[in-house]
Order: structure tokens, then sequence, then C-alpha cells
């Protein structure tokens, strides 16, 4: 299978686990009937975030909170609505911005806990659910509108939200889109298609458009790549929950390493951070912990609108 020889395989150590205090347990949630088949769930992470202090944002998706844990490993709760939030990354110095599958794409307050609607729907029509984002260094957003589409039905979608407000539906035709992530120079956009099993590869031409989507990498399992994160040197990480793994691709989609989860089998999202960004945070969604593995590169800085780009540094 391996063009090259068999990756390296490691486990990821565990950082962190949301306290207990924080733990809702036995209470029924919308979210957990739908998603979880009714099963008890306490929590849920998702969209694992750095701040410039190094602290580690989270989102909790059945009970609508957003976790501030510190580089010691300490929690405390930031803000909580009723919505169920996903995908986080920084919009300014103290916003959020989080794709919230029930209210569209909200900004969070991460000083005060304020929580404003930031894109609620499109000509009038109410996304399917949104599910993950990344801004560029021209300050476009890319985000998926995944809802419950499948294998069964391939119409989720992949917006732009250009920064004077124009909002362009770049794909249709995806079945269960998921996490994003850019390529080092923009010129390609890595797509999580969940349940058809793949990471799409997504070419952004000059006049704006995209053309030639292929499939860049073929997982297996119950369950295909959710979140995504590129490091330096354009290698592409994806979070595979249905193995519980982080698969570390190169430039050919070969797996150069396979990091295992070192607790339980849901490792949904992935993040760099640390001091010299070589450390890969994960969220392991099911068991509400935080997992981290140290890497040979360091990780691509995210842009954020409202200051210069850290990549041209």
């Amino acid at each position: 299978m391996w063009l090259l020889q068999p990756p390296q395989v490691r486990d990821t150590e565990v950082f962190t686990r949301l306290p207990e205090r924080f733990r809702r347990r036995g209470v029924r949630s919308a979210w957990a009937d739908a998603n979880r088949s009714g099963q008890p769930t306490d929590s849920f992470l998702e969209g694992p975030v750095f701040d410039e202090a190094g602290n580690l944002y989270v989102t909790d998706i059945p009970f609508g909170r957003i976790f501030r844990i510190d580089p010691q490993g300490e929690w405390d709760q930031v803000a909580q609505w009723d919505g169920e939030p996903n995908g986080a990354t920084f919009l300014n110095e103290r916003e959020l911005l989080v794709t919230d599958y029930r209210n569209g794409l909200m900004a969070v307050d991460v000083r005060s806990g304020a929580v404003r609607r930031f894109l609620e729907r499109r000509n009038s029509e109410r996304f399917k659910g949104v599910n993950d984002l990344v801004f560029d260094s021209r300050g476009n957003l890319y985000f998926t509108d995944q809802g419950q589409t499948g294998l069964h039905d391939p119409t989720g979608r992949l917006y732009r939200l250009r920064p004077d407000g124009q909002l362009d539906l770049l794909l249709a035709n995806v079945p269960s889109p998921n996490g994003v992530a850019l390529s080092p120079d923009e010129r390609v956009l890595y797509l999580a298609v969940t349940r058809g099993n793949q990471v799409w590869r997504v070419p952004l031409l000059d006049d704006g458009s995209v053309a030639k989507v292929g499939a860049f990498f073929t997982s297996y399992g119950p369950s295909g790549p959710d979140g995504l994160a590129v490091d330096r040197s354009g290698r592409l990480v994806v979070a595979n929950p249905g193995l519980g793994v982080a698969w570390v691709l190169n430039h050919r989609a070969e797996p150069e390493l396979v990091l295992r989860s070192g607790a339980g089998s849901s490792l949904t999202n992935v993040a760099f951070g640390g001091p010299d960004r070589r450390t890969l945070y994960c969220t392991e969604s099911v068991t509400g912990t935080v997992l981290r593995a140290v890497l040979d590169e360091p990780g691509l800085p995210l842009y954020r609108p409202g200051r210069a780009d850290p990549r041209a540094n």
C-alpha cells in the first residue's frame, strides 16, 4: 500500500480532561439524540484554537459552551448560549468566530462571554448546519455547511465569505463537508469529506472560482476525516474519529506518521500550539480529553483579520 515505506506510528499523551464540574451527567440533549443515537453524552469537544497567550479554546457542541484551557491544563468556561458550536477561529484580538449548527456563524467575546450573530442566513435561507472554518491572508473566510448530508444526500456546501460581505457558493455537491485547511501558498484548500471517507483537494483559481476538484486522500472505517491542520512544510494533518488516529500526510497524500489516540477513539480535531507551535493538540470528543504529541515541524500559523499575516514573518 505504501509507495515508500510504512508510516511511523506513535501514541498521543493526555494533556488534560474536562473537569467533573463541567460534565453534564445524565442531561439529555437534542444533539446527542440525533448524532449519538441517544447515548448519554456529558460533553462533546471540538474546534481547538489557540490565542497568542498560549491558551487553548475548545467548543462543547451539545451544551453550547466555549472553554478556555491555560498552558497548565486548567479549565474555565468562557461562554454558553442556546446553540451547538463546532469549529472556531479568531476573528480579532478578543472575539472567536464560531460555526454554530443551529444559528450560523457567531462571534464570541472571550473576555466578557458576550455572543453576537455574525452570519445567520444566506439570501434568507437557513444553512444546513455549518461546521468548520478558516481565514486566508486576504481576509476571505472559507466555511463548510454540513448538516446531515452524506452519500445518501451529497448536497453539503463549501462557502467563501469575502471581506466586503459577498458570499460565494464554491461547492454544493459534497457528502458531508467538515474540516477545512489551506496550503502554505493558499492556492489549494483541503476539505474533509467525512461520509465520503476522503479529503478533497480544491484548487483556488485567481478569478475566485474553483476547478478540477479531486480526491486527495481516501481513508476507511465507520467515520471519515474530520478536522484538518497544515504544518510549515505543507504536510496535512487529518483527524479521523472513526479510527481514533490523526494522519500526517506528505504532498503525495502518503502517511508519514500515524498518531493514535491515548484516550477513546473519537479523535475529531487538531490544532498546533506550544511556544514553537510544534505540539499538535487533539480533541477526543467522547471522553472530553485533549491529547497532544510533539512533531518535527511547526504548524502553519492561522491568519486573523485585523493584524499582519503571521506567515510573512
